[in-house]
């Protein structure tokens, strides 16, 4: 196992369970008790751990960070380019495009360059690049970058989207219960995907199926609120069955 694959394990791990011990993480991980030390040392210097006696928590000025971006890229690369490659089948030329900062919407870029005269707005610093690495022309929201997501959110960031009038949106969220609700744990990353709703004539969510079924602690809203769900499975019934509605 990789070791940045091994951190987003850890860090997983400490999010569903604060109370998991150096000796479990170990088993989980199929490593030694001083190879997870290790790693929480290296997580302690990124600031998103504090170590603790037999174990660790996760940093408590950081009750909603995310998972670092660095990360989340790794996770599930090959289902979320597969997503970007379906989503990127409702894009047109000439489009005005917005993308939040999320992981899965930066894996939608490398299906943006075949069309002609798009414009993109995006949330995401790493996903900015991207897209003008890929000669797209490209705005960025601007605002307060929230450390290891590489996001900008705050005031400045949301009355920028309020400028913008885009004909769809692109994001993602990092869970979608049984009902409906997308649910995340950065609240100023939903908020401003809240406002970013409100300028876009068609709403997308990028959603792969280890989404389904999660619960987090913040509500971004329900499914009936966008348009089109894009996923590498099945909607769950009750989902498709809003999403038609």
């Amino acid at each position: 196992m990789l070791i940045e694959e091994r951190h987003r394990r850890i860090l997983e791990e400490l999010n569903k369970n604060p109370s998991v011990t150096v000796a479990r993480l170990a088993a989980l991980l199929h490593v030694s008790e001083p190879t997870v030390r290790r790693d929480f040392t290296e997580l302690e210097k990124k600031g998103l751990i504090t170590k603790r006696y037999g174990g660790a928590i996760l940093h408590p000025s950081a009750a909603d960070q995310e998972i670092p971006f660095l990360l989340r890229e790794q996770e599930r690369s090959s289902v979320k380019a597969e997503i970007g490659r379906k989503a990127s089948a409702l894009v047109e030329d000439g489009m005005v495009i917005m993308l939040d900062g999320s992981t899965s919407a930066y894996h939608l870029v490398p299906y943006l360059a075949r069309y002609k005269d798009l414009i993109v707005i995006t949330s995401g610093a790493k996903t900015a690049v991207a897209l003008a690495e890929a000669n797209i022309r490209t705005f960025c929201t601007g605002g307060q970058m929230r450390i290891h997501s590489f996001s900008y959110v705050g005031d400045s960031a949301t009355a920028f989207v309020k400028n913008i009038n885009a004909d769809i949106l692109f994001f993602s969220c990092h869970g979608l219960t049984e009902d409906g609700r997308m649910t995340d744990r950065a609240v100023e990353e939903a908020d401003l995907r809240k406002a970013m709703f409100t300028v876009c004539k068609k709403k997308v969510l990028l959603c792969d199926s280890g989404k389904f079924g999660k619960t987090y602690f913040y509500n971004m809203g329900s499914v009936t609120e966008i348009d089109e769900i894009v996923s590498d499975a099945p909607l769950p019934p009750q989902i498709e069955k809003m999403i038609r509605n």
